[in-house]
């Protein structure tokens, strides 16, 4: 049975971990298969935004996969881990790279560790009511490398940050969600179902400008006002004669009113 599907479910590609008897962990295997997944995606060009998510209710992701690496012994498992720390696409997978289009997480159960670090990874994080969340790997020592000690203070702000990377405490979901580590939260078993929706939305909006947009806040987020003010500008120059036929279209009435299609 292979450890990650990659489905077409209408504009949105959705990529399962499928490793339950093991919380949905990732082992060198999956995550090579999780960049497989990823580049599927960016080569399908019908395929507008990328569901991450995990088998069953159970788990989203327990994070990198400690106990097959446990019982490679201690030199098998130095040297994997070693190879696995240098990948430039990160050790889960791909979570050094930055997809050119959104990306959405629905989480339910435990999303812990190197599995957090997948779903800040993504865009958008949908949770439903048994979300569970925490960089659990203080407890043993092993390091954050997939991204979240960059991300994290991005989504939540440093001070939330530090707490969730010293502590290593887990967070429920509804905690998740007023501090902003997750944009959402459904019932119980409702969050790919939310994430799709979600898909469709994003997809109904003029491509360009929305990729043009999502670029411009990424790339300009490190940067210093000036600058990202600059790569907002090159960037929207590129896209503006699909901005002017929108223009023309809010004139005209359509969208009016309108929150944003199913968003």
């Amino acid at each position: 049975m292979p450890k990650v599907r990659y489905e077409r479910t209408g504009v949105a590609a959705v990529l399962t971990i499928d490793r339950r008897e093991r919380r949905n962990a990732v082992d060198v295997e999956t995550a090579a298969l999780l960049l497989d997944g990823l580049r599927e995606f960016e080569a399908d060009d019908e395929a507008r935004v990328l569901v991450l998510t995990g088998d069953g209710p159970e788990a989203f992701c327990a994070g990198a996969d400690l106990k097959a690496m446990a019982e490679a012994g201690p030199e098998l498992t130095s040297g994997v881990l070693e190879a696995v720390a240098a990948r430039p696409e990160g050790p889960m997978g791909f979570s050094r790279l930055t997809p050119s289009k959104p990306t959405v997480a629905a989480i339910s159960g435990w999303c812990l560790a190197g599995g957090l670090e997948l779903a800040l990874w993504c865009d958008l994080r949908i949770a439903d009511e048994t979300a569970r969340l925490g960089f659990t790997e203080r407890r043993f020592g092993v390091p954050l490398i997939d991204g979240g000690t960059q991300r994290l203070p991005l989504v939540v702000g440093m001070g939330r940050a530090l707490e969730l990377i010293l502590t290593g405490r887990v967070v429920h979901a509804e905690e998740a969600l007023r501090w902003g580590l997750v944009n959402e939260v459904v019932p119980g078993g409702n969050h790919l179902e939310r994430a799709l929706e979600i898909a469709e939305g994003l997809a109904a909006f003029p491509q360009t400008t929305m990729l043009s947009d999502r670029r411009a806040a990424i790339e300009g987020s490190g940067l210093p006002l000036a600058d990202g003010l600059a790569l907002e500008a090159e960037l929207g120059r590129a896209s503006i004669e699909t901005g002017l036929r929108g223009a023309a279209r809010f004139a005209a009435g359509e969208g009016r009113g309108a929150a944003g299609a199913g968003v």
